[in-house]
This record gives structure tokens, sequence and C-alpha cells, in this order.
């Protein structure tokens, strides 16, 4: 009895496993989307990639550095967003289909036709060239497969020409990588692997009699296999890689699919980007080694999880992908790298279990600002207070904390953080007329801090991040610039289809603009990499042949510049 039941439970665990090995790449149709583009694809960015606090969320495609090449609706559906911002996504569609999946289409530089007027009359309603989130129905407006809907374009801050395209799914709004819905790219090179580092993970642990981080040199074997020096370990250990892929004759170096290590031949650790979620997003920076990026700006994967670590993309891990050494054994550590394609990589780590004679032992961290990560955690000196929400450190730490000439040294930026924290300033010693226009700035930078979005209390200025490092106060008391205007005062500008004019701060920064001809609100639209204001004059006809423009600029902290001009147009 207790046999057969032994059995049955051997058999459901293998039907369990052939279940989730299957789940995935065959559950997506390969045959219903089309591609956005009427050309070859070339990526310049892939699905997962690692980027600055999150996993990169579409595959950018390339578009021969050119703007305004067809984007086409890739299946039947309604489009169910539209959103027009200065950062980020820029012109962004999002269309929802009848099989449960949203495709989405950003940096746009302009939409198709019925939805570029649409959102027009929403910006003119709006008075604002950013429109928010724009939600529609169902019924308002359906496209239908091969569709133009916009033209690619590189809207969204300082982003070279490309298409970025994303597929959800509409009901969980989980990220999916697109290739798996049939997408073709050539690739036949497999992943590079430039740097492997060893970490001590107890503190009993040793590498090469080590308790510290150990960067260890790798050489090439063969074509796509790399190998390391035997080391010595004792205790609990974990490694971590860069790595990048490269597709074809493309030179960005884009983010590989997945990343696997064996121990003896048995697999330890595994994690894929097939699919993942906003939310989750942030836990990118528990998956590389933080402190190391922060560092030398190059980020290394790790290939164990970090306890609070709470990413998805892991399947199967044992212990964590941690690597208990034992004194007296050998072991053939192996790291994979594979891309989307299968294209392979590997490196050989030959380890050996020996007892550290060492009697170095690591100094305990200890300063006055202990961080218990649980709690509610306050502190001040010099009148700057900063204030640490329960939870926002993913573990309890010594924290450095100095002011010096009202500059605030909040440990180093190398710590990842799971929440804002506040930074609170006193100003009761400036006067009236400073506090106008002072601000907080993060000066991580030296040479070019940069505003935080400052709020202001009877005596109190302060601000919310999650960023450690230093932050201090500063004043601007200059207005934007106007300037390099396509017209002169009183000029003829018939023959014009645009009116530009451009605009900058270099302190705080523009934190707005309005435009008007003849006082009624114009949409200029706002090219922040060139730094340019464009009106479209059919917009909107103009009544008489003498037309007053203007413009008004404010910056982050109150300081406005305004331009006045005449013009004649027929």
């Amino acid at each position: 009895m207790v046999e057969n039941y032994c059995n049955l439970k051997k058999i459901i665990f293998l039907i369990f496993l052939v279940n989730i090995s299957s789940f995935g790449q065959n559950n997506y149709p390969t045959n219903y989307f089309r591609s956005p583009l009427d050309i070859p694809l070339r990526l310049a960015g892939t699905f997962g990639e690692l980027r600055n606090n999150h996993f990169h969320a579409g595959i950018d495609i390339k578009t021969n550095r050119r703007i305004g090449l067809p984007v086409y609706a890739t299946a039947d559906g309604y489009i169910s967003r539209i959103k027009v911002a200065v950062w980020g996504y820029g012109k962004a569609i999002y269309i929802s289909h009848p099989n449960g999946f949203t495709t989405v289409y950003a940096h746009l530089n302009k939409f198709g036709d019925g939805i570029q007027e649409y959102v027009k009359n929403v910006q003119y309603e709006k008075k604002s060239y950013e429109t928010g989130n724009i939600f529609l129905k169902e019924n308002q407006i359906k496209v239908t497969k091969g569709q133009i809907i916009g033209y690619s374009g590189r809207t969204g801050g300082f982003v070279a020409p490309h298409l970025h395209y994303e597929i959800r799914n509409t009901k969980t709004e989980k990220i999916i990588n697109p290739l798996l819905f049939g997408i073709k790219i050539q690739d036949s090179i497999a992943p590079k692997i430039k740097k492997l580092i060893a970490y001590p993970m107890g503190s009993n642990s040793r590498i090469n009699r080590s308790f510290k981080n150990q960067s260890l040199s790798i050489k090439k074997d063969s074509l796509n296999n790399y190998i390391t020096n035997r080391l010595s370990a004792s205790g609990k250990i974990g490694f971590g890689v860069n790595v990048y892929d490269l597709l074809g004759k493309e030179l960005n170096k884009n983010g590989i699919y997945s990343l696997e290590m064996k121990i003896n031949g048995v697999r330890q650790y595994y994690h894929d980007v097939e699919t993942f979620s906003f939310s989750e997003s942030k836990f990118i920076n528990l998956l590389i080694d933080y402190e190391y990026f922060s560092k030398y700006k190059s980020r290394i994967q790790k290939t164990f999880r970090e306890k609070e670590n709470k990413l998805g993309i892991y399947k199967g891990l044992i212990e964590d992908g941690s690597i208990t050494i034992n004194e007296g054994l050998n072991y053939q550590i192996e790291i994979i790298a594979k891309d989307f394609i299968g294209n392979s990589s590997s490196l050989k780590i030959p380890v050996v279990g020996l007892k550290s004679e060492s009697i170095l032992h690591q100094e305990k961290d200890s300063t006055a600002y202990k961080i218990i990560k649980s709690k509610f955690n306050k502190f001040s000196k010099n009148g700057v207070t900063i204030a640490f929400p329960k939870n926002t450190f993913y573990e309890d730490v010594y924290l450095n904390f100095n002011v010096n000439k009202r500059i605030a040294s909040i440990h180093e930026p190398m710590i990842p953080l799971d929440k804002k924290f506040t930074i609170t300033f006193d100003s009761i010693m400036y006067k009236k007329s400073e506090l106008d226009y002072i601000y907080i700035a993060n000066m991580n930078n030296k040479k070019y801090p940069y505003y935080m979005d400052t709020r202001k209390k009877i005596d109190k200025i302060y601000t919310t991040t999650k960023t450690l490092g230093n932050y201090g106060l500063l004043i601007d008391n200059q207005a934007p610039k106007i300037y390099n205007s396509n017209f002169k005062n009183n000029d003829w500008l018939s023959s014009l289809k645009y009116l530009t004019i451009k605009i900058s701060d270099s302190q705080s920064g523009i934190k707005s603009y309005e435009a008007y001809i003849d006082d009624e609100w114009i949409l200029m639209e706002y090219d922040v990499k060139k730094k340019k204001l464009s009106y479209d004059f059919r917009d909107k006809k103009l009544v008489g042949s003498k037309h007053i423009f203007k413009l008004v600029v404010s910056d982050n902290v109150g300081n406005t510049n305004t331009y006045n001009s005449t013009f004649y147009r027929k």
C-alpha cells in the first residue's frame, strides 16, 4: 500500500515536471502577429536586457537610422491606450487583441491617419503636449492587421531612431518576449562571456584563501568555450558573470536569453527571460552585483538568488544557486549562457575543496547609523534629516551619514533600495528671496548635479529618492533661454510649414512651456534631444496676415522667460 502510494507520488511529480517544461514557448501563437515593420528586422535591444533599475520590456527594432517608416498593427484589435510624453515611451500606442494579448508600439514620430487627429484634439483640449494615459473603449478606434497606425521615430528623450515593440498579457499585464510569437531574427553568434567573479557567501567561506570577492581571469578554450584556472574554496560560495550577446553584424551588446549553472553535470541554477511583470522588474538590482555596477558601470549577473529577490524568472534552483564546497572534493562548475536562437557559450570552473589556513577575518561594519530593515529608521545631523520607511533596505546595514557645507553624504550609491526615502534640509537660515529659487540636487556626479523633485514647508525643504549618495541645496536664479527661432520679428512666414524655436535651462531644468498665436494656445511639440519646439501651421487656419507669437518657458524653481514676436502670413 505504502509502495503504491510512493509510486503514485512519483508519477504525479513526473507529470508536474512535464507540464512545467512544456509550459512557455509552446503556449504562444506563432502565426497570429505579423511584423510591425516592412523591413528585415535587426535588433538594437533584446527582451529582458539589463537596464538601469529594470529589465527591457520589449525588443528595439532598428529603422536604418531613419524616422518616418510606416508602423503596422500586427493583428486585428482596437486601440486601448495612447500616450504622449517627453520622456519614456514618447508617443506610444497600445492595441488590445481578441486573443488576449496587447501589443505596444513606442517612440513613434507621429500617429497614423485618424489617430493623429484624435490625439491632437486631446492635446488642444488639455492645452498640453503631454497627454498622460488616454484610455479608449473597444468601439472607439478599431484597427486591422497591417493597418498603418503610426510612423517610426525617436520620441521619449535622448534616443536614436528605432521602434520599441512589446507584447503583454492583456489580463495580467505581464510582458512576454515577442520572439516567442514567431518574429524571426538572424543570429549566428553565441554570447560573449567577459568577466567572472566568485563570491564567498558565509563568514567561514573562503575563495583562494580569501574572504573577499575574487575577480578571476578567464580565457577561451575553443570558439564558444571558456575556462579559468583551478581555484580553491571552502564553505558556501557563488559566481557571477558579465555576459552579452551579439546579433550578426550588429555592434549592439544585447542581453542574453538564459543563464544556467551546473555542478558536476547537475543543474544548480537557471533563469530565462521568457516573461516578467513590471512590479518585479526592480529586483534586477538583486540579480546583478549592484555594488560592482555602481563602481564600474558593468553588470555582473549572479548565478545565485539573494534571499529578498522576488523575481519569477528562476526555474528549479537548488540551494538558490549557491554551492557548498567540502574539503577534499573536486567540483567541475559550468556556466552556460544562451541567446534566444539557442547559440550557446560555456565557462568551466574547476574547484577543489581546500580548508583555508587564512586567519584573516573581515571586519564588521560599525557606524552610529544602523539600519534595521524591518523598522522605520530616522537620523538627523547638522540640519539634515534622513528617514527610511521599514523595508526600504533588503538587509540590515550600517550607514555612513555625514553633512559638510550643506552637502549630505548618505553612504555611497552602492546599495539597492526597495522604496524611496526622504531627505529633509532645514531652511530657516535662508532669506525669503533665496528660498524661492532653492532646490535639492543629486550631486553624485559633481560636474552635472541634477534637480530632484523639491517640496517646501515652513523652515523645511525635502525630497524623496531611491538612490543613496550626495545631496545638496543649490540656487537657480537664472531664467530659461529661448533662442534660435527659424524666423525674425516682422518676417513673412507664408512659405514655412513649421515654426520652430529652441529652449534650454542649464540649472534646475525646464518644467513647462506655453505657446500662443494671437492669444490662442497652440501645440508645440518638444524634441528634448534637439531642445527644439515646433508648431505645425496646418493645425489651424489663421485669420488675417499679421500675427503675434508668444512663448512662456518656466524652469523647475519658477524662473520664467517670455518671448514675443510679430510675424506675417498669408
